[in-house]
């Protein structure tokens, strides 16, 4: 009987993992080849024209995370329109069906195991693009997508908490070498 329940245990925790790696961030990164990331040392916050933006809550957040990382790479933000780089975001929140099991123990069921439940709600996921500009030329250097990354919850500072860890994740390797 022991060993039913383990295997019944097993299986929801199996199900469980899989919602959670539903969940998790997704990062894409890409970059103009041949650029040489070295000479940038100044940035400046823009917008791009009829993309998506955030409201003032989140605008102010996404800014925060995005500024931090940059600064601690040695990057130095600027009001200057002539600033090396020329940083912009926009955002896109659509639906997503999540799966949520919950088990039971006790017993042998028909079937063997633990009974479980499995529900189903719609969560909104929200992807942040983050993109990098040589102003001169107008041309996109770098662009960086975080997904699953915006999805609002009750407390803000767990809102805060997942935008900072995108932002890390997403410019962890920038500037590309």
């Amino acid at each position: 009987m022991l060993c039913g329940r383990k295997r019944g245990v097993a299986g929801i925790a199996l199900v469980m993992l899989a919602c959670g790696f539903v969940a998790a961030q997704d990062i894409k990164t890409n970059y103009m080849p041949g650029t040489d990331f070295s000479k940038y040392k100044t940035y400046k916050w823009v917008v791009i024209p009829g993309a998506e933006q955030a409201n003032q809550i989140l605008d102010q957040q996404i800014r925060l995370a995005v500024d931090t990382s940059l600064v601690a790479k040695g990057l130095i933000k600027t009001e200057d329109d002539k600033a090396d780089l020329y940083v912009a975001y926009q955002v896109s929140i659509t639906q997503q069906e999540q799966w949520n099991a919950y088990g039971s123990g006790g017993g042998w069921r028909f079937g063997g195991g633990v009974v479980a439940t499995v529900t189903s709600t719609t969560i909104q996921v929200g992807t942040l693009g983050l993109d990098f500009y040589d102003p001169s030329p107008q041309q996109l250097l770098w662009r960086g997508q975080a997904s699953k990354t915006l999805n609002p919850s009750k407390d803000p500072k767990k809102n805060q908490k997942r935008l900072n860890k995108a932002v890390a994740k997403l410019l962890k390797n920038f500037p590309p070498k």
